[in-house]
């Protein structure tokens, strides 16, 4: 198979050295691409971290919401398996300063834009036999918004966690295809989270 990974939060710039980001470390995103690639399988990574890329995959690079969208419509055709590990930004400033904003005593207002929702996208555009996998943070309602975003977003898949897992090297998540209940796997190392998601996909 042909795994598209996408990891890390990606960066929307106010001017040429300031951003709106948020704290997601990539680790998932990466310990994902790792378990595709030990299992024998293709894989693209696109992020938007700063870790080092598992060896054997290709990597792609890219920093804004915008950037990760044009990747991912690059890259999806060829996709077997769609990963969404990425922190997306939902938002993005309506106008990027060309020059470093000046400090001074007066409140700044910077206004802000929706990004379009690249999961979202995957979902509408996907063939017959590609799979869409994405994930869902939430501080509450954890399997409910999880579940209405598999159906809304047309995923095969949903990982849903707490904000309490980001930047550790475990987590638990809870997991559901389209077609099953779901299940818990509680304080396991994101490597081994991973290698059961890619196998779960695998069988879709």
């Amino acid at each position: 198979m042909h795994f598209l990974i996408t990891a890390g939060g990606t960066r929307e710039y106010i001017d040429p050295v300031r951003f709106i980001s948020n704290t997601s470390s990539g680790k998932m995103g990466y310990a994902l691409a790792l378990a595709a690639t030990k299992a024998g399988h293709k894989v693209t990574l696109i992020s938007a971290s700063d870790l080092q890329p598992p060896v054997g995959v290709d990597f792609v690079g890219v920093d804004s919401t915008a950037e990760m969208l044009a990747a991912v419509k690059k890259f999806f055709a060829k996709c077997d398996c769609l990963i969404m590990a990425a922190a997306v930004a939902d938002y993005t400033p309506v106008k990027k300063s060309k020059i470093k904003i000046k400090k001074s005593n007066k409140d700044l207002i910077i206004r802000l834009k929706p990004t379009v929702d690249i999961l979202k996208w995957a979902g509408k555009h996907k063939k017959k036999n590609q799979i869409v996998v994405g994930f869902a943070l939430e501080d509450k309602n954890l399997r409910g918004n999880a579940e209405k975003k598999l159906k809304e977003k047309n995923l095969d898949m949903i990982i849903a966690n707490t904000p309490a897992e980001i930047g550790s090297d475990r987590a638990t998540v809870q997991i559901k295809t389209i077609n099953s209940n779901w299940t818990k796997i509680e304080n396991a190392t994101k490597k081994s989270i991973a290698k059961r998601i890619v196998a779960l996909a695998k069988n879709i």
